[in-house]
């Protein structure tokens, strides 16, 4: 952020008078370009193992000479630019509205014939389609299929005789079958003489095979059971994913959008994901997942906090939580606690997908921010493999769900992770990932989150306090060698209460009070004292104002490093 106006200050020093109203919400800042890193080939795991220390060593290298030359910018590959494209299909390309509406049929017409793969159809439905799967058999002549019928009517009526019906009628059934194989012009009209005579000396109830076993020529009785039957016959497949029918209104757009995109708008392709991965879900047990209680143990690894300049929730996903050989035993030493931290963390992002909003033109992403900080790296085998394994099925079954990829705190193995992992992903996906060493993390999420929302051992100011997440930050960058002044009009009595923060610190920080009138003397708030990195990592201070003047906030920063200066403040009446 540049800085601020020089308000009645010698040249070395820059001074920023704060009014005192409520501070406007400032201007997203620009997110700053980013270079995509050459593709790297898919390598064996034996490769990239001898490979560690050869990558170390020449990133360490770059990062030794840019602290050398002064710029304290460590040499961090970046992807290109993503630019997070419209919802609606009213802003689609004419190539891509006609994509969407491709997709559209093909899934109409899978829910009519009931396609998709793991759902159940009613039981209804389910009695009454036998000729679905005979159709897939040849059709037999015309001859032979009518004897069978007169056939299965025979055995049909010799076994009522044998429980003491008319034997005269099952005679008769019989001469009716030879007359067919001599006679096929009177073959239906012999048939229904039969049955007709067979049922008049039995029940009124028919099995249902009974009919089923009915000439096509016959009148099907549509009355009571059967009437529901043939109208739940007719009825498409009702399939839901993520809480949205699909079909059912704009918002399956939104979601059919989705996989177009993963898949590069080509329809077909688009279309068999969708399918897999509505597949999959059942036999994942999604929705019987979503309800699971899994505890709490892993509730400092994974966490959703505050939301990026653009609207999307961040979730927080801080590796370095691993370094707990006892939560790392438990969550990896087998098979079976991979797969539930797999579970977990499939639920984890189910119930956070569930609360996006998916109209068009609404937040339906999320940003995710990857802390590396102490995390476990290449020598934990189990890791790894539950990582690996987690990827792809985000990448196979959650499509174009992340808005950005922010890793932060970047240690020197991450190169040969993402060499491991690049080949998993798409150019797309790749596209999204941001990387930033241990010095420039803060002020890479403060291009994309408001220092409000960043959760303090982040370098933002988002705490449980006296200010919110809703209270504006200003954010200033203090130079080398140089001093700040912030200032703080007050009018009128009241009590100021004020939130300071430089991000690394090392400087030296004092406040005072300076009325305005000539006979009044400055009164000292807080001394100038140096202030390290580690003491304490926000300034909470008060003062209580009983005439107009103004509160003076000194920052110096004596080091050769610029410092990302945040401050806010609120005011109290003194009646209050």
């Amino acid at each position: 952020m540049a800085d601020q106006v020089q308000v009645g200050a010698p040249p070395a020093d820059k001074v920023v008078v704060v009014p005192d109203v409520p501070l406007a919400e400032k201007p997203p800042v620009a997110a700053a370009a980013a270079k995509e890193p050459p593709p790297v080939p898919e390598s064996e795991e034996e490769l990239v193992k001898q490979k560690q220390v050869e990558d170390a060593e020449a990133l360490e290298t770059k990062i030794s000479d840019a602290v050398a030359d002064g710029d304290d910018e460590e040499k961090v590959p970046q992807s290109g630019h993503y630019k997070e494209e419209s919802t609606r299909v009213a802003d689609l390309l004419e190539n891509e509205k006609k994509a969407v509406e491709e997709l559209k049929v093909l899934v109409r017409e899978a829910l009519n014939k009931h396609e998709f793969g793991g759902f159940a159809m009613p039981q209804q439905q389910q009695q009454q389609q036998p000729k679905d799967d005979s159709a897939k058999e040849e059709p037999k002549p015309k001859a032979e299929a009518v004897t069978e019928t007169v056939a299965e009517t025979k055995e049909e009526s010799i076994a009522q005789a044998e429980t003491g019906d008319d034997e005269e009628k099952v005679s008769t059934a019989t001469v009716r079958s030879d007359a067919v194989e001599d006679d096929g012009a009177k073959t239906v009209e012999a048939i229904e003489d039969t049955i007709v005579s067979v049922s008049a000396s039995v029940q009124p109830e028919q099995p249902p095979e009974a009919a089923s076993k009915e000439p096509s020529d016959a009148k099907p009785n549509v009355e009571g059971k059967d009437a529901e039957t043939v109208s739940n016959k007719v009825l498409p497949q009702e399939v839901s994913i993520w809480g949205i029918p699909l079909l059912a209104d704009e918002r399956s757009d939104v979601i059919l959008l989705k996989f177009l995109r993963a898949r590069d708008f080509k329809v077909k392709e688009a279309f068999t994901m969708l399918q897999n991965t509505i597949r999959w879900r059942k036999e994942f047990g999604i929705d019987e997942l979503v309800e699971q209680d899994f505890g709490n143990d892993l509730e400092k690894v994974v966490f959703m906090h505050g939301f990026d300049k653009e609207g999307h929730p961040v979730c927080y996903n801080v590796y370095g939580e691993f370094q707990n050989k006892e939560l790392y035993q438990k969550t990896f030493s087998d098979e079976e606690k991979r797969q539930n931290f797999l579970r977990w963390r499939i639920q984890f992002l189910e119930k956070s997908i569930r609360k996006l909003d998916f109209s068009p033109g609404g937040i339906c992403t999320i940003v995710q921010i990857n802390d590396l900080k102490n995390s476990p790296g290449l020598t934990k085998w189990e890791l790894r493999q539950a990582t690996k394994q987690a990827l792809q099925l985000l990448q196979d079954n959650y499509p174009e769900f992340v808005a950005r990829q922010v890793f932060i705190n970047v240690p020197w193995w991450y190169l040969a992770v993402n060499k491991m992992i690049s080949p998993f992903l798409t150019q797309r996906t790749r596209s999204k990932f941001v990387f930033a060493g241990p010095s420039k993390s803060a002020e890479n999420l403060f291009r994309y989150i408001a220092a409000e929302q960043v959760p303090v051992r982040y370098g933002g100011l988002s705490k449980d306090g006296e200010f919110g997440n809703t209270d504006a930050v200003t954010e200033i960058t203090v130079k080398p060698a140089a001093k700040h002044t912030v200032e703080f009009p007050v009018t009128e009595a009241c009590l100021l209460t004020w939130e300071v923060r430089v991000v690394g610190w090392e400087v030296n920080y004092g406040a005072e009070f300076v009325p305005s009138g000539e006979d009044s003397y400055t009164i000292i708030i807080q001394k100038s004292k140096k202030v390290g990195c580690s003491e304490g990592e926000v300034v909470c201070d008060n003062f209580k104002v009983g005439e107009p003047g103004k509160v003076v906030l000194t920052i110096h920063n004596p080091t050769s490093k610029k410092k990302k200066l945040l401050y806010r403040l609120k005011t109290m009446p003194a009646s209050a």
